[in-house]
């Protein structure tokens, strides 16, 4: 069976219609599972401009089939392997699945194909055991090189108390630290050449420079960047696994600590998902006041990241004014949620409440103060001299090499592409709102900053007409799957009691399907993919993030330059080591 119209049928036509399975999903993205015999000519003729032109691979990951249920007309398979590709040209988005049979199931790389599959490929064998075949560096990713099993198959225990108690004998660590030592013959590397030498230097896994727990192991020949192999992980926490064993109300709170600088924003994705799954739609009022506090929520990441930034590159007053007008934006966070950080806001069906009284006066203030301090940091920042110097022309990457390897959001922008999911892809109401999309020229890092600072200009331009035209109305949707049910309609007799304490407690139950929703995030595609099974917790929860996908092209972005100039590469990202571990 396949799809009688769209990129599938042209697949279909192209391989043969044996080999390809067309599958409905909720989230109406053009699906379909192919032979694995097949699954490299079918991915090479959808990134082919005369086939799908789907430049860009946004997503590999897999689901563990066993335990599922809920498969009608799809073909047997013990796990399953899911490439998520888009085609910015066609402006149109196609999932790939492929069936694996068997304990040890396998697939080919296609990091050839798409050079960001890389670690990708890593993450599936790590989690679910799949091996890629043709994979350069196969090696664990996320998890440390002594861990046993793997742990998004559905065998593997959720929760400490379902394990023996950690033990950590003088023994095993002196065998944990060996396994941790660097060998640059395993990732390609020589040490010399000829009678001229290499000098490796690590920086992190405790640097200043990483903003967080990450280790580069760079290669030097004399002062210039020969190569560097970043090593991620150590902040890594379960989050995809703790989606299997929390109710679809309950994990809320997990997803604002995924990219936590973003808060709500972390919300958004996941919320429309699940709403997608059980068919909810959220009210205007409800969907304008999510979009507002998204907005707030990017101004306040966005001057996070101008501060730090600013600070990589040798400057301190501007980390303290930043940082300083990032607990204004919080004031209003709390005034509004009851939270700062991670309010873990909004609701399945809309917001947890209604506005409170005052909350106009004080974004009306904020925006007014806001667009004034932003022609100050403009001033220091980006147009200083020293700063302009450390970063024009330094961690440059064209247009093509920016889809390839996955960049998004400002990252991508500031490489000249125009594409901004709100304005292409317009979700959760954005297309009632006017903005701009600000774009860089050279992709270096002095652009990148620019395309951060222009966008909290248009950020605060959405918040204005939020505030101006906020409509009357229903914070939360009425559906009988809107969790938790609306105060005013509980608790009146006995009846309305239950259904709340079950809303609860147990959550909703999501009818079977599948669902993904990407949204913008601060730091740019931020993609939840949830499969239900039919019951009150999800069966499998995929986090796609920028910050993973980013920080793989790192060493694209570094070879030939200095150690000075890679903390200004670091810097611009804007990655948070929480968004890549998860």
């Amino acid at each position: 069976m396949v799809a009688e119209t769209g990129i599938i049928s042209g697949l279909a036509e192209r391989i043969g219609t044996d080999a390809v399975t067309a599958q409905s999903t909720r989230d109406e993205v053009q699906t379909a599972w192919v032979s694995a015999a097949r699954l490299r000519e079918a991915l090479e003729w959808l990134k082919s401009p005369r086939g799908g032109s789907c430049a860009m691979l946004l997503d590999v990951t897999a689901i563990d089939e066993r335990a599922r249920t809920h498969r009608e007309g799809q073909p047997p398979a013990d796990f399953s392997v899911v490439y998520h590709l888009c085609s910015l040209d066609k402006n149109q988005d196609v999932r790939l699945k492929v069936a694996l049979q068997g304990e040890k199931p396998s697939v080919r790389t296609v990091a050839d194909i798409w050079p960001n599959a890389d670690w990708y490929e890593r993450e599936v064998w790590d989690m679910f055991g799949i091996t890629v075949e043709g994979h350069p560096h196969l090696k664990r990713i996320l998890t440390p090189p002594w861990w046993e099993g793997h742990p998004l198959r559905k065998e593997h225990p959720a929760r400490a108390t379902e394990m023996e108690p950690f033990k950590m004998t003088s023994a095993d660590a002196q065998r944990m630290l060996s396994m941790m030592e660097f060998s640059p013959e395993e990732w390609g590397m020589k040490r010399s050449s000829g009678d001229h030498q290499y000098m490796f230097v690590n920086i992190g896994p405790q640097h200043p420079a990483t903003h967080g727990i990450l280790r580069l192991t760079v290669q030097l020949d004399g002062e210039e960047i020969i190569d560097l192999v970043p090593e991620i992980g150590f902040h890594h926490r379960g989050a995809e696994k703790m989606g299997e064993r929390q109710t679809w109300h309950t994990y809320i709170p997990y997803t604002d600590r995924i990219d936590y600088l973003g808060g709500l924003l972390n919300n958004f994705p996941y919320v429309l998902a699940v709403e997608k799954l059980a068919g909810i739609q959220v009210p205007e009022r409800a969907q304008v006041i999510r979009i507002m506090m998204a907005e707030l929520f990017r101004v306040i990441s966005h001057l996070v990241f101008y501060g730090t930034f600013s600070g990589d590159t040798g400057q301190m007053s501007p980390v303290f004014w930043l940082f300083t007008d990032r607990e204004r934006a919080f004031d209003i966070v709390e005034a509004v949620t009851g939270g700062r950080m991670h309010p873990a806001w909004f609701r399945i069906g809309g917001v947890a409440q209604d506005l409170p009284r005052g909350w106009d006066g004080m974004v009306r203030e904020f925006i007014t103060y806001m667009r004034r301090r932003l022609k100050d940091y403009d001033t220091t920042v980006l147009n200083n001299s020293i700063f302009k110097a450390r970063t024009k022309g330094i961690g440059t990457i064209s247009k093509e090499e920016a889809i390839a390897w996955g960049g998004t959001g400002p990252f991508l922008r500031g490489s000249g592409v125009d594409w901004d999911l709100r304005k292409k892809k317009p979700y959760g109401g954005y297309d009632r709102f006017e903005f701009d999309v600000p774009l860089g020229v050279r992709g270096d890092s002095w652009d990148r900053l620019m395309v951060h600072s222009e966008e909290i200009r248009q950020s605060l331009r959405i918040m204005e007409q939020c505030l101006k035209n906020m409509p009357a109305g229903d914070y939360k949707s009425d559906h009988p799957l809107a969790t938790p049910p609306r105060k005013e309609r509980t608790m009146h007799d006995i009846e309305t009691l239950i259904t709340h304490f079950l809303g609860v407690s147990w959550g909703p139950v999501i009818p079977p399907g599948e669902a993904c929703m990407v949204a913008e995030g601060s730091k740019g595609n931020h993609m939840y993919y949830l499969v239900s099974d039919g019951g009150t917790m999800s069966y499998r929860t995929r986090i796609r993030t920028p910050s993973f996908a980013h920080t793989q092209i790192v060493p694209l972005l570094s070879r030939g330059l200095t150690i000075p100039d890679l903390v200004v590469v670091l810097g611009s990202i804007d990655y948070v080591l929480a968004d890549i571990d998860r």
